[in-house]
């Protein structure tokens, strides 16, 4: 990387902490006054950063402005789409990538099994949010009153014996979602169908997408599932990291780095 692209870069990290006079920035970067003047001059005629009536820098209207048109043309579903291939690949069970709607959390992406019994889904149908582990998952990062008046206002149909059966169980669910970073579905919606998932973080730390892997217990058991738990992890840090642009995206709430081996 050029010197001059590498110091102008570093100076954006310390005006997103708050406006910093010429002397700041020149000690910062580790350059003469005059260095730093021209990088920021450079970066004002550009509306990177603003310089204000009292001298000091802050960060310029251009610069969020590219930011929010980059994070509003994101797709996540093509971003994550290899991944979910990758990871299908890897286990041989249906995957899915889901996100949330309004009230309503839905399928976007899909790849199937590659078993002759596998389960039925069908991308755009929302999902049941009581049960289903992508729901939980997105659920769970709401703020904390969103959560529940949503928990409170929801039907809570007993689609097995294992199905959530009130508000009260399902915010107890959710937190610990929320601890542990990840969230199951075994046999809660169909008894015969077991299903694991991990959320997709986006550059702020907030859950954007929720990834999982599902299959029919005669496939593999609930157990059996549940040993894949890194792979799903690592498929859903791997959408972060391309959904994010970053080699290590800020986890949000409840998220455990894998140790290493």
């Amino acid at each position: 990387m050029s010197q001059s692209v590498e110091r102008a870069l570093g100076i954006l990290p310390l005006l997103a902490k708050g406006p910093a006079g010429l002397g700041e920035v020149a000690e910062e970067l580790g350059v003469h006054k005059s260095t730093a003047l021209r990088l920021l001059r450079t970066l004002h005629e550009r509306g990177f950063v603003y310089r204000q009536a009292d001298g000091r820098y802050r960060l310029g209207a251009r610069l969020f402005a590219l930011a929010a048109e980059a994070v509003e043309n994101l797709d996540v579903r093509e971003i994550a789409h290899p991944h979910l291939r990758a990871l299908n690949k890897a286990t041989g069970h249906t995957v899915h990538l889901a996100l949330l709607q309004d009230d309503e959390v839905v399928y976007v992406d899909k790849v199937d099994s590659r078993y002759p019994v596998r389960m039925y889904s069908r991308i755009g149908k929302p999902v049941p949010l009581t049960v289903a582990a992508v729901a939980k998952l997105l659920l769970a990062d709401l703020p904390e009153g969103e959560r529940r008046s949503l928990a409170e206002r929801i039907d809570y149909p007993r689609y097995t014996a294992r199905s959530t059966p009130d508000a009260a169980a399902f915010l107890r669910e959710l937190d610990l979602v929320r601890e542990q970073g990840w969230a199951a579905d075994l046999g809660g919606h169909e008894e015969s169908i077991n299903c694991l998932g991990a959320p997709v973080y986006g550059p702020d730390g907030r859950v954007v997408a929720a990834l999982s892997v599902s299959a029919p217990s005669v496939v593999v058991t609930a157990e059996g599932l549940v040993e894949l738990l890194p792979l799903v992890r690592a498929a859903a840090d791997a959408v972060s990291r391309d959904y994010s642009g970053s080699p290590e995206p800020e986890p949000g709430p409840g998220h455990v780095q894998e140790e290493d081996s």
